[in-house]
């Protein structure tokens, strides 16, 4: 790997990794830091492709419990939430890898770890107990969101749950209906 990019870009997520790409299709020599282990950001990872692909699977359910009502008939419909939860994982990995794909295709260097900056044109980066510092003409910081709690109310991901904990439950806590 190199030491010395013309832009890094601290951020894997939607912004960060097609800023990288752009710049690599553009000619620069361009790092990307992501300290999530894989691209994509909240959105992918633990954000909007979770959500829609739980949702879908849950709309899926709800009809397949209606197809009585227009004269489909099936036997018991049950919800395996543990599948469901494979499937949200498998279309998150299909996605991430995709994005994975796509820096090496364009020849992104990815950086696993926490970039943090210590002069102007450089960053240090950690992952694990390991350290780098790599130098950069230009960065950009482009990292994303993280949940944040009310005050004196703090995630226990059991009884009150961030998005993140609400995407990763490991059996039904309660449930809505939706006629």
């Amino acid at each position: 790997m190199a030491d010395k990019f013309d832009v890094t870009v601290i951020g894997g997520g939607p912004a960060g990794y097609v800023c990288a790409i752009r710049l690599a299709q553009l000619g620069l020599n361009t790092a990307c830091i992501e300290s999530r282990g894989s691209l994509g950001g909240t959105c992918l990872n633990i954000g909007c492709i979770p959500s829609k692909s739980l949702l879908n699977l849950s709309e899926n359910f709800h009809k397949a419990k209606n197809f009585a009502d227009i004269g489909i008939e099936t036997g018991e419909i049950k919800l395996n939430l543990k599948k469901m939860m494979e499937n949200k994982e498998k279309s998150v990995s299909t996605l991430t890898k995709g994005v994975e794909f796509l820096f090496k295709k364009n020849k992104v260097t990815y950086i696993k770890g926490t970039g943090t900056l210590i002069k102007k044109d450089e960053i240090l980066v950690k992952n694990n107990n390991q350290e780098i510092k790599i130098k950069s003409d230009k960065i950009i910081i482009s990292t994303g969101s993280a949940p944040l709690p009310l005050p004196g109310i703090e995630f226990d991901e059991k009884q009150i749950l961030s998005s993140t904990g609400a995407l990763s439950l490991s059996k039904i806590i309660g449930v809505v209906s939706l006629s």
